[in-house]
């Protein structure tokens, strides 16, 4: 009597994924008659014989997508590397992917602008009621992010929050484009402005996981290109859409963008909150080679679980403070992100002041219609572009300039760099006036265009070098110290553009460009006092380690 088995004895595999199919060429034999005619058993192999083992079934595409979305869109997936290591490709697409987030909000506060006349028409509203479309925008743009960085921060997580934020952005923009009245308009655009938030602050603190102190200034500048064009790239496109199809167009071509950033972080975000306690020296892995390119199945996945069940055990929420998303906020009383908030408040409110006006007074001034309106922005477009790859590059290389003169002792107001000084004390005044009085005196629009240009170029170089320092004295803090000095920076906004159209009627566009110039002066000499003084504050406020994180 012979039995016959599978050559290869299958085990039994609790961790490992199922085997593919196997061909073997023989088969094993047991037989119970020996060949001398005894009963002993023994073994022979009979050739020419195939054993397969069966092929698991094949999954269905619906059911793949599903597995997909579900690791995409978990709440918090595993970091099982340090996001510091990535190779140089998968951080490209990290930036790609902040940038197109970060120019969201500027992008939607201002691809309505030359629209207004049209929606103050249709709704037969008051110009107070006009303005609060924006300047509400605005402020809910400050009070959002102190939300995402202190849930970011509670909870260890960032690509999620940057996924829900679109959605909420999303749905706000068709309900916007569908407004029956100027109130819905308002409100849905309260709702709006908190859905293109996420990515300023949480952004910051994307950046300091991914990228070491000595490289941030690089990778900030390209942040705030997103963050600088957006407002100046809506008007024009807002212009030829409100001229073609109407007002509602643009939020309809806002639904439109929500829907393709959200597909676009969707496939090549990957979560990236660093915490130190999993990333021993030992332990780190060497960066992917740099010429590897990110796909969906590169970042986390389901079948990571089982290495980050390997790494360092994690704090759980429940065990830490009570989440208080005001606690950002408290942030201010430390005197350094005070001054350093109230500046960039300062020269942001100047330059969204002079959006704000634009509108009406090259309307007025030169008969412009919504699309040449829309052009005008092109120079500040380029300004705040130039500004942007400057200023990161010049601060990095500052920062590790200092540092050796220092015999590489690590100081953290070395990051308020040279630049900042001739973009705040010079450049930005500069502009101010000269867009305020060449409009006075009604010279070519070209003037103030370049004018504008100036002030967006300098605002660069002194944003770029104070939202860095926050996230370089904060350790750990980045998201929460970003947001708290967005809601100052977003509160200038809003009080200065709810003013700046009375204040043009009552003195005129020079007199105003007098007042902002001064105003700047002011904010650029918070910044060399933080310079000066900041270890001692930071210190005082238990921030004092130069350490890099």
């Amino acid at each position: 009597m012979k039995l016959a088995i599978p050559s290869i004895l299958k085990k039994k595999h609790t961790t490992e994924p199922p085997i593919l199919p196997v061909t073997v060429p023989s088969t094993v034999t047991i037989s119970t008659a020996g060949a001398d005619g005894s009963h002993r058993p023994y073994l022979s192999v009979v050739s020419s014989a195939t054993s397969s083992i069966t092929k698991p079934e094949k999954r269905s595409i619906w059911a793949r997508i599903t597995d997909i979305v579900k690791s995409r869109m978990a709440f918090r997936p595993p970091v099982p590397h340090d996001p510091r290591k990535f190779s140089k490709s998968r951080k490209r697409w990290i930036l790609a992917c902040l940038a197109l987030g970060s120019s969201l909000n500027g992008f939607c506060s201002t691809i309505y602008f030359p629209g207004i006349p049209d929606i103050t028409n249709e709704f037969g509203a008051s110009d107070i009621e006009v303005t609060l479309t924006n300047s509400l925008f605005m402020l809910f743009g400050g009070i959002g992010p102190i939300m995402w960085a202190s849930m970011s921060d509670y909870y260890y997580v960032r690509r999620f929050f940057y996924l829900i934020s679109l959605l909420i952005f999303t749905a706000a923009s068709v309900g916007c484009a569908l407004s029956l009245n100027v109130y819905m308009l308002i409100i849905l655009r309260c709702i709006q402005s908190v859905g293109t938030s996420v990515t300023i602050s949480v952004g910051a603190g994307t950046v300091s996981d991914c990228w070491s102190i000595t490289e941030r200034g690089t990778a900030f500048s390209i942040l705030f290109v997103g963050q600088f064009l957006g407002p100046l790239v809506g008007p024009m496109i807002g212009g030829g859409l409100t001229t073609a199809l109407g007002w509602r167009a643009s939020f309809w071509f806002c639904s439109g963008y929500g829907v393709f950033l959200f597909c676009f972080l969707f496939t090549f975000l990957p979560e990236t909150y660093r915490r130190e306690q999993r990333y021993s020296e030992k332990s780190v892995p060497a960066a992917i080679d740099s010429n590897t390119t990110i796909t969906p199945e590169d970042v986390e996945t389901s079948t990571i679980a089982t290495i980050d069940s390997q790494s360092a055990p994690e704090t759980s929420p429940k065990q830490q403070k009570r989440m208080n998303p005001f606690r950002s906020i408290f942030l201010l009383r430390h005197l350094f992100v005070f001054l350093i908030a109230l500046g960039t408040g300062i020269i942001f409110g100047t330059m969204f002041t002079i959006e704000t006006i634009i509108p009406n007074l090259y309307e007025t001034t030169y008969g412009f219609e919504s699309w040449q309106t829309g052009l005008s922005y092109l120079g500040a477009g380029i300004g705040n572009l130039l500004g942007s790859i400057v200023s990161g590059r010049v601060s990095d290389y500052l920062l590790k300039r200092a540092r050796q003169k220092r015999g590489g002792a690590a100081k953290t107001e070395d990051r308020l760099t040279l630049n900042a000084w001739p973009g705040g004390y010079v450049l930005v005044p500069l502009g101010v006036l000269v867009f305020g009085w060449s409009l006075s005196t009604q010279l070519t629009v070209w003037v103030s265009i370049v004018g504008f240009g100036v002030v967006c170029f300098g605002m660069s170089q002194v944003y770029a070098a104070g939202s860095a320092y926050l996230v370089d004295a904060m350790p750990g803090q980045g998201a929460s110290a970003t947001a708290a000095s967005n809601v100052m920076r977003m509160s200038m906004a809003c009080v200065l553009s709810l003013i700046a159209e009375p204040v043009v009627d009552a003195i005129g566009p020079g007199y105003l460009s007098v007042v902002l110039a001064g105003i700047n002066v002011f904010g650029i000499s918070l910044f060399l006092l933080v310079k000066l003084k900041g270890q001692t504050m930071r210190e005082r406020a238990g921030y004092g380690s130069n350490q890099e994180e």
